[in-house]
């Protein structure tokens, strides 16, 4: 929720102070979601953030409160707009060889950056990245984020398989933060896929050796 900059009573009428009129708050943090996505939280400065919402360091702190407020807004956005739609591929069952494969496939294509396109810069998760921040209160945002994942897929895998589900559930997790990784270091969809493939192929083998079914 924002806050509105103060306007004193009985002030005559004339340019208003603080942040303007055509302000929009969930515009401000879509800007800010593709620049922390770009160069990583601690990179991007207050300067930078205020200059490119085209407001001042007063409406900033007025309309988020903080750097790390802003950066959970934006997690909040990109888990519901660009995330892993973790709820739709793990639907209830899904045989887990088949859903855990498609987590991986899409993800490769999500977090390669696309050299021809707008967001060229924004490779890899902006939640994964932001778990490994300098600031603890955003590093705490991007973690709760990562560890809600988390539970959802280990709560998947153990519906079928609670032997497994712990050692799928990191197995998997740790592919994810690799390809983040790799993505942010240059890797295309091609070399992710490859990786998310083998990946699927791991798991599927590890399940085959739990029961003929796969699930």
């Amino acid at each position: 929720m924002t806050t509105n900059i103060s306007r004193p009573s009985g002030r005559p009428t004339g340019r208003p102070r603080g942040r303007p009129r055509s302000f929009d708050p969930e515009q401000a943090v879509a800007t800010a979601q593709r620049l922390f996505h770009a160069r990583g939280y601690d990179a991007v400065s207050i300067a930078e953030i205020t200059e490119a919402l085209g407001i001042n360091p007063p409406s900033f702190y007025a309309a988020f409160g903080s750097k790390a407020a802003l950066y959970a807004r934006t997690l909040c956005r990109y888990t519901g707009t660009a995330g892993i739609p973790l709820d739709a591929i793990l639907r209830p069952g899904r045989p887990v060889a088949e859903a855990l494969a498609a987590v991986l496939e899409d993800a490769a294509g999500r977090y390669a950056a696309d050299p021809d396109g707008p967001g060229a810069a924004a490779a890899g998760c902006l939640t994964i990245e932001g778990a490994r921040c300098n600031d603890p209160e955003a590093r705490e945002a991007a973690r709760a984020l990562t560890a809600a994942a988390t539970e959802t897929l280990h709560r998947f895998i153990a519906a079928t398989h609670p032997e497994a589900a712990a050692a799928l559930t990191d197995f998997t997790t740790a592919l994810l933060v690799g390809m983040s990784g790799m993505a942010r270091a240059g890797h295309g969809r091609d070399r992710l896929l490859g990786t998310a493939r083998l990946g699927g192929l791991g798991i599927a083998q590890a399940l085959g050796a739990a029961g003929p079914a796969g699930r």
